[in-house]
């Protein structure tokens, strides 16, 4: 049965600068887990251009398809380029739920993330090392 790996990260401001979701995707597709990425499902509801669009996203649908998300996942790899309140609540919820978490960050982060975490990471270049440590059986 394939692992399933869920990409989490900031979108809000950085709705153009989705890239790093291929990257994480790649790495875990060369691994052999399933890639569950909800940017590829919600990424219709941005709207940068609007004035306060973010207030017209259906909030209870949108975070209750992220939770589901997370409890289908046996790790959850999180991106911050910059903090993420979405990034941070779903890597608190998937430890909570006794998933693996990984964070990638050359932030200078909160002891409240390092603890939620099962690896910190500076880049991309440590991920697949550091999944095949973390998930042995592979």
């Amino acid at each position: 049965m394939k692992k399933v790996a869920f990409i989490s990260g900031p979108i809000h401001g950085m709705e153009t600068q989705q890239e790093y979701r291929e990257i994480i995707s790649e790495i875990c597709n060369r691994l052999g887990f399933e890639v569950i990425d909800p940017w590829r499902r919600e990424k219709v509801l941005y709207n940068r251009e609007a004035p306060c669009w973010w207030d017209k996203v259906p909030a209870e649908g949108f975070v209750q398809r992220d939770l589901e998300d997370a409890d289908r996942c046996d790790l959850m790899i999180v991106y911050l380029p910059k903090l993420s309140a979405g990034a941070c609540m779903e890597l608190f919820y998937a430890r909570r739920k006794g998933k693996k978490v990984v964070v990638v960050s050359d932030l200078c982060l909160s002891p409240w993330i390092v603890v939620h975490s099962d690896a910190v990471l500076k880049g991309f270049g440590e991920l697949e090392a550091a999944l095949k440590q973390l998930m042995p059986h592979l």
